[in-house]
């Protein structure tokens, strides 16, 4: 069979040496077993992602889905995949796509097919943000500690861990003063985690993750799939859309997003500024590591103007 690979999405396979290598190797005959196993037609591919091969499918019905086969390079990341799947399970529909099946052993999904993401709809990113903002607010819900997924204590302690490792991998891409707020934050977060008021968070809310479900409702898709507090979810939306930030007064800009995402959704603004600096930091990083081009500088350049 052949496929169409998104370039993120190969770029990252590549960047990872034989364990990518092989995943791309693999793909083509992997995509024709889930296809004859689940009885789909496949169709165009999906671009927007970089961990995962991503496609429309008809199955055997005529009903629209999803195919969604993940890049896992570690078993880091298999865990993740399975995670996200038991969070699709575990929203059962509200605010995040439906899963219809899945596979552990490719590891993949097949969800329900939305309509297009924010970034598609070409939304202004003020609106990008709101919508955001709101669909989060139907997502969130309770969950007990005995689901067992990752808290955000625990995910504040692996994010001071891989910036300060992949500052010095990269020959240290930014100044110690945004490895070194970045850690402090972590701490802050860490420290502030509270189970009784913790909900079942996204992890990864920005326009591309975000889908239209129609008559002006969205969801999300690509869940991580925390146990943490709100402010949390906020870091990603604060993060993305650098453009406008650096535009501008870029610290000043920064602190009105977080006011702003803050007040739609009832949180401090502190912790959301904080989630924040730290998502945009570690993602930098992690940009400047896996791709080509200056997006992930870009990410780093807000955070040094932030200090």
């Amino acid at each position: 069979m052949r496929i169409d690979v998104p370039d993120l999405v190969r770029q990252r396979a590549m960047s990872n040496g034989e364990a990518g290598q092989e995943w791309l190797d693999a793909l083509p005959e992997l995509v024709a077993v889930l296809c004859d196993t689940w009885g789909l037609s496949l169709g165009p591919t999906y671009r927007g992602g970089t961990a995962s091969y991503v496609a429309a499918v008809t199955d055997s019905s005529g009903k629209a889905c999803v195919l969604k086969v993940a890049m896992p390079l570690d078993i880091d990341e298999m865990g993740t995949f399975q995670r996200s799947a038991d969070v699709h399970q575990l929203a059962d529909g509200q605010g995040c796509a439906e899963l219809l099946s899945f596979d552990a052993s490719a590891p993949a999904m097949l969800l329900e097919r939305l309509g297009p993401s924010l970034d598609d709809l070409q939304y202004p990113v003020q609106q990008i943000l709101e919508v955001i903002a709101t669909t989060l607010r139907s997502f969130w819900q309770p969950i007990p500690e005995s689901a067992g997924l990752p808290t955000g204590a625990e995910k504040a302690v692996w994010l001071a861990e891989f910036v300060t490792s992949t500052w010095d991998e990269l020959a240290r891409p930014c100044s110690r003063e945004v490895i070194g707020r970045a850690v402090a934050y972590c701490g802050d977060r860490a420290a502030a985690f509270d189970a009784a008021g913790a909900v079942f968070v996204h992890g990864d809310a920005h326009g591309w993750n975000t889908l239209s479900a129609g008559d002006g409702q969205f969801k999300f898709v690509d869940p991580e799939g925390l146990l943490s507090e709100r402010a949390h979810d906020l870091s990603v939306p604060m993060r993305e859309y650098n453009e406008p930030l650096l535009a501008g007064n870029t610290a000043r800009l920064t602190r009105q997003r977080a006011e702003m995402l803050a007040t739609w959704c009832k949180v401090d603004p502190e912790a959301v500024w904080q989630w924040g600096f730290i998502e945009r930091v570690s993602t930098g990083l992690a940009n400047v590591r896996d791709f080509d081009g200056d997006a992930g500088l870009a990410f780093l350049e807000v955070a040094e103007r932030c200090l």
